[in-house]
């Protein structure tokens, strides 16, 4: 990555990541450092849960960049210290800045964090700094194919899925959409709502119709003057309320939340339906190697999935019950974001947002 970057846009990342990596150290110095790491993260046997355990004990922490906001990854590392006797220091920001720090941090010499979890473009941006390292956990058996990149230097922990939500007051059992073509129904015509920055999502759909079957769906879609706004927790609340009746595409967890709590509102998956992943992986250079080993085997077991379903958010592993993920589904391709980000942008501003700059939903 170049100076000067503006660690602000993804797109304006991704035309940087094709620079030479880690320059002032070399990619030479960079696998001879990760390459103890390397033995520990992907070390396996009967004695291996011991070894960790013996590791990050001596160790005695574990240093962990994350975008999970603190009300839920507070009670993930409390839960980890009181297992494991392990201080877990946690530093809790955005995606975007999880990225600019660990970059930032690298290209000085300095290699604080020992986990980096936070949303699915961003560690694949991390992976391709070279960053990341390839990791075994014996709980890679309980997730699904679609946690893992064909690279496998990170594995999905969380999802967020897109799936449409409605008011059950406004929108009758039998006129429910079934296909994302009845979103088009003339009566929907000015009452369904749009996230105005799902731009990967929009990407992901078009190459899953056809490109000229794709736009032409999102450009009637557009014509049935459909209800922007930013935030996907607003627009189940919005859709809660009665002032959205349907919304096109908002992740399923808000809408739940708000079900159990006897709001009418309900979701549904489509098919397809895409899913952003949320990342864990283990630092190349880890100062606590094992320790980081250890906090991703807890995050990935059923203890810690079970912790992440409690917090309202979609666990990965298929051994943590919840109806959340009960449903076929693909993971949309980090390159939509990274590699063409402004193709897609000036099409999705051109469609729903008058031409006007798209803004990123808070993490």
């Amino acid at each position: 990555m170049r100076g000067g970057v503006d660690f602000r846009r993804r797109r304006v990342l991704a035309g940087a990541l094709g620079a030479a990596l880690l320059p002032k150290f070399g990619l030479a110095q960079g696998q001879r450092d990760g390459g103890k790491n390397r033995e520990i993260y992907l070390s396996q046997g009967g004695d291996r849960d011991k070894r960790i355990l013996e590791g990050a004990g001596k160790e005695g922490q574990v240093v962990v960049y994350t975008s999970l906001n603190l009300k839920d990854s507070v009670p993930i590392t409390e839960a980890v210290e009181r297992k494991y006797g392990v201080k877990v220091s946690l530093w809790r920001a955005s995606s975007e800045k999880v990225l600019q720090r660990a970059v930032t941090e690298a290209r000085a010499g300095r290699f604080t964090p020992d986990i980096l979890e936070t949303n699915g473009p961003e560690m694949e941006a991390l992976y391709r700094e070279q960053l990341l390292e390839e990791f075994f956990s014996p709980h890679f058996k309980e997730l699904p194919p679609a946690a893992f990149p064909k690279h496998r230097h990170y594995v999905a922990d969380r999802f967020n899925f897109f799936t449409i939500a409605y008011n059950t007051h406004l929108v009758k059992a039998d006129e429910v959409p079934n296909s994302y073509e009845d979103l088009l129904h003339p009566r929907f015509v000015g009452k369904v709502g749009i996230e105005a920055g799902d731009v990967d999502w929009f990407g992901a759909m078009v190459k899953a119709m056809g490109e000229k079957k794709g736009l032409a769906f999102f450009r009637k879609l557009a014509e049935a003057k459909p209800q922007i706004r930013t935030g996907h927790t607003l627009m189940a609340e919005l859709v809660a309320s009665g002032e959205i009746p349907l919304v096109a595409a908002i992740y399923n967890h808000p809408v739940e939340r708000l079900a159990l709590m006897g709001a009418p509102v309900r979701w549904k998956g489509l098919n397809p339906t895409f899913g952003r992943p949320n990342a864990i992986g283990v630092a190349k250079r880890a100062p606590h190697p094992y320790a980081a080993l250890l906090f991703s085997d807890f995050m990935l077991s059923p203890e810690g999935q079970t912790l992440i379903k409690e917090r309202n958010r979609v666990p990965s592993s298929l051994a943590v019950d919840t109806r959340l993920n009960k449903f076929p589904f693909q993971m949309i391709d980090p390159g939509i974001t990274l590699d063409e980000a402004d193709r897609w942008e000036k099409l999705w501003s051109e469609l729903f947002l008058k031409g006007q700059k798209v803004q990123k939903e808070a993490d």
